[in-house]
């Protein structure tokens, strides 16, 4: 269920999205529980423990946190061998086609493109844009062609939960922070919407709504079929009525 009807009104000019969690079921998780093996019990590694201390983070910031939550006392050592081990199997996960969209992100990404507002990716994945090229709308684009921008994977100082990445994305679309809405299912993500002076909508596929809620997200939904599109466009992030709601 939405945390509430309608988060605080304001002018919005772009819409940003992370791209695994948000548009894409991507095999990460599985990525990086696979990859365990030998550096820390793959059991620990939980979808509750992906989302709370790697989602939405850098691979070496997320490969070093992970081992040190997993109790490896030379988790700085260890952290670039694990993250390039899991950059292995993603690739190949990848290649098999071992993920898939969400049929609500690609409707709620097609309908944002009659509001007038921008849309840009900006994942910290640097294969955020080879899963979203294989993913073909019924019109025969790629599910990449309908956005602006795309800033994903790009090299910025500090990963989220730091703004760095969502302000280059408002940068690539001449957007001021302040009229930007990230959508995020990450704490770390919605965190760094927050530091950026940016509005923020949760995603919680997973159930995990109260961290969405705790990092500050300004709505929090479960399915983006909830959320108003035509009043999205006015500045008002808001879910849809119940006698709408359950039209995609």
């Amino acid at each position: 269920m939405p945390s509430s009807h309608e988060a605080v009104p304001r002018m919005l000019s772009a819409v940003i999205f992370d791209v695994d969690g948000v548009l894409v079921d991507s095999p990460h998780e599985q990525a990086w529980r696979e990859a365990l093996t030998g550096f820390a019990d793959p059991a620990g590694f939980t979808t509750a423990f992906y989302q709370a201390h790697v989602a939405g983070k850098r691979r070496l910031e997320g490969a070093r946190a992970a081992l040190e939550r997993l109790g490896d006392a030379e988790a700085a050592a260890h952290a670039a061998a694990f993250a390039q081990r899991k950059q292995a199997v993603i690739d190949r996960l990848i290649a098999e086609d071992r993920f898939e969209a969400f049929p609500d992100a690609m409707r709620f990404a097609v309908a944002l493109r009659d509001t007038g507002l921008r849309t840009v990716l900006a994942s910290s994945s640097k294969n955020a844009d080879a899963m979203l090229a294989r993913v073909i709308l019924p019109n025969g684009r790629t599910l990449l062609s309908l956005f602006d921008a795309d800033v994903s994977g790009r090299d910025v100082p500090r990963g989220k939960p730091d703004p760095a990445l969502f302000q280059l994305a408002a940068k690539a679309v001449n957007v001021s922070p302040a009229r930007c809405l990230v959508v995020e299912d990450a704490p770390a993500g919605i965190r760094a919407a927050q530091a950026g002076g940016m509005a923020s909508l949760g995603i919680a596929r997973l159930g995990d709504a109260a961290l969405l809620l705790a990092a500050g997200a300004d709505l929090v939904v479960t399915s983006l079929d909830q959320i108003d599109v035509a009043a999205l466009g006015r500045g008002s992030l808001r879910t849809r009525s119940a006698d709408t709601a359950h039209d995609p």
